[in-house]
C-alpha cells in the first residue's frame, strides 16, 4: 500500500513498555487504548478508523463498558494499529515480515505423467467436459427432488462435522446446476432450478462464514440473492439478508447487522406466503443486532416479537424446509444469547442450560456453540467451578466438527477465564482442552 495509506507505527518505547506487553497479554483493550493514546497521539477517532467502528464504541471501551473478545474483532486491532500478533496471542501477521524477507512458496515439481491408466483411474476434467457438452439432462419432478435431499443432507452434515469437507461437493453440485440453467427449459422447472441453485450458492456461502472466511461468504451470499432474485422468491432473500446480517454480527458491525435484518424483514412482510416461524427467526437475529450495540430496550422488544410470532405457528404453516431448524429449543437459547450479548447472565443463564437440555445431541456444533455461551454466562454471575465444568462439555462435541465459528467461542471463552487462569479447576479444564483439541491448543498460553 502506498505509505500515505499504510497504519502508523507504534513507537518501539511503547510496544516494549511492560504496562502495554501486560494490556496486550490479558487483551485488556481499555487501557490498551489509552497508552496508544497518550504515548503514540493516536486518538479514539483515529482508532475507529482503522478499526471500522465508531468513536463511540471505541469510547465506551475505553471507559471499561464493553469488552472485545471476537477474534475477527482482535485481529483488526492487531492490523489496525500495528501490533504484533505475537502480543495479542496471534499468529503471525503478514505485514511483520518485510517483503524484502518473504519467502515465495515453492511450487511443487511436476511429475510426468503415467503412459497409460489403469482402469481405476478417472477421465480428465475435459472429458467430462466434453460429455457433458453432448448430454442435454432431462429433469423431472423427481430429478429436483433429489437436488433438494441432497441439499438437506449437507445441512444435517455441516452441523454434524462441519462444512469444510463438504464444500468441494456443494461447490461441484452448484456449478452443475449453473450449467442446467443455461438451457432452455419449461418455466416451472427453470424457476426450481434457480431455487436449488440460490440454495446452494447459500450454503457455499454458509461453509465460508463457519470457516471465518468472510469475503468469500458474502460473494456468495450475494450471488444466493442474485439468483433468487430471477424467481421473486422474498422469503428466501430475507433469509440470505438474515444469514448476512448474523455474520456482520460476528464481526462486530452491528449496524451492518442491524440494516441487513430489517431489510430481511422488509423482504419477508412484502411476501403474503411468509409464515410466523420466518418472522420469529428474523426477529431473534434482530435482537442479536440490536444486543451487539447495547441497546436494551430495542433488544428486548425484538425478543417479546419473536416469542409473539412463534406463538402463532401452527402445525399446518407450509413453512419453507430453510426454517424448519427454529424450533422451540432454538428460539430458548437465542432469547438466552441475546440477553447474554446484553451482559444480563442471570436471565441468560437458566434459558440457555433449558434449550439444551431439549436439544437434538447430533447437532454437534449448535450444542458446542450454546455450552460456550452456558459457560460465559456462568463465569459472568461467579461460578467458576460450574462454567469450567459446562465448557469442559462443550469440548466434546467441539473435538467432533471441524469450525472455526467454534474455535472463536472456545478462545472467548480462554480469554474469560484469564483472571483465574491458575486456580485448579481452570488449569483441568485447560488439560482437558490440550488433550482433545491439540490443533486450537496453539493459542494457549505456554
Amino acid at each position: 500500500m502506498p505509505d500515505a495509506e499504510r497504519p502508523q507505527e507504534l513507537p518501539a518505547r511503547l510496544l516494549t513498555d511492560p504496562e502495554m506487553i501486560d494490556a496486550c497479554r490479558l487483551r485488556d483493550f481499555s487501557r490498551v487504548f489509552r497508552m496508544v493514546k497518550t504515548r503514540a497521539g493516536i486518538y479514539p477517532s483515529m482508532i475507529a478508523r482503522r478499526w471500522d467502528l465508531t468513536p463511540s464504541r471505541v469510547g465506551e471501551v475505553i471507559a471499561g463498558r464493553r469488552q472485545l473478545l471476537h477474534m475477527d474483532v482482535v485481529e483488526r486491532i492487531s492490523d489496525g494499529l500495528r501490533i504484533p500478533g505475537h502480543m495479542l496471542g496471534l499468529a503471525r501477521r503478514p505485514w511483520e515480515t518485510p517483503q524484502a524477507l518473504a519467502v515465495a512458496e515453492r511450487e511443487e515439481p511436476q511429475l510426468p505423467e503415467p503412459e497409460a491408466q489403469t482402469s481405476a483411474s478417472l477421465p480428465g476434467p475435459d472429458v467430462d467436459s466434453i460429455l457433458a457438452l453432448a448430454t442435454r439432462t432431462n429433469l423431472n419432478p423427481s430429478t429436483l427432488e433429489a437436488f433438494r435431499s441432497s441439499i438437506e443432507d449437507y445441512w444435517r452434515r455441516d452441523d454434524q462435522h462441519g462444512g469444510e469437507a463438504l464444500r468441494p461437493a456443494i461447490v461441484g453440485q452448484l456449478r452443475y446446476v449453473a450449467g442446467l440453467l443455461k438451457e432452455n427449459r419449461q418455466p416451472s422447472i427453470q424457476n426450481h432450478l434457480y431455487g436449488i441453485a440460490a440454495e446452494l450458492a447459500r450454503l457455499t456461502g454458509w461453509t465460508y462464514f463457519d470457516a471465518r472466511q468472510y469475503n468469500q461468504a458474502r460473494a456468495y451470499f450475494t450471488e444466493a440473492l442474485r439468483l433468487v432474485k430471477e424467481i421473486d422468491d422474498r422469503q428466501f432473500m430475507a433469509n440470505v439478508l438474515a444469514c448476512m446480517s448474523l455474520q456482520a454480527t460476528y464481526q462486530d458491525k452491528p449496524v451492518d447487522s442491524l440494516a441487513l435484518v430489517t431489510g430481511a424483514q422488509d423482504q419477508a412482510r412484502s411476501s403474503p406466503g411468509t409464515t410466523p416461524r420466518v418472522l420469529s427467526m428474523l426477529s431473534m437475529r434482530e435482537a442479536f443486532a440490536h444486543a451487539t450495540l447495547g441497546d436494551r430496550n430495542a433488544t428486548h422488544r425484538a425478543i417479546g416479537e419473536a416469542h409473539r410470532h412463534f406463538e402463532q405457528i401452527d402445525a399446518s404453516d407450509p413453512d419453507p424446509s430453510w426454517v424448519t431448524y427454529f424450533d422451540e429449543p432454538k428460539l430458548i437459547v437465542d432469547t438466552g444469547i441475546a440477553h447474554g450479548r446484553l451482559g444480563e447472565a442471570a436471565s441468560a443463564e437458566p434459558l440457555i442450560a433449558d434449550a439444551l437440555r431439549r436439544e437434538d445431541h447430533t447437532k454437534q456444533r449448535g450444542r458446542a456453540f450454546h455450552t460456550f455461551w452456558l459457560a460465559r454466562t456462568q463465569l459472568d454471575r461467579g461460578k467458576l467451578d460450574q462454567a469450567c465444568h459446562t465448557a469442559t462439555q462443550a469440548l466434546v462435541p467441539a473435538s467432533a466438527v471441524a469450525s472455526e465459528r467454534v474455535s472463536g467461542h472456545l478462545r472467548e471463552f480462554y480469554d474469560q477465564l484469564s483472571p483465574h487462569r491458575r486456580e485448579p479447576v481452570a488449569l483441568a479444564f485447560e488439560a482437558r482442552l490440550r488433550d482433545l483439541l491439540p490443533p486450537v491448543s496453539g493459542f494457549l498460553h505456554p
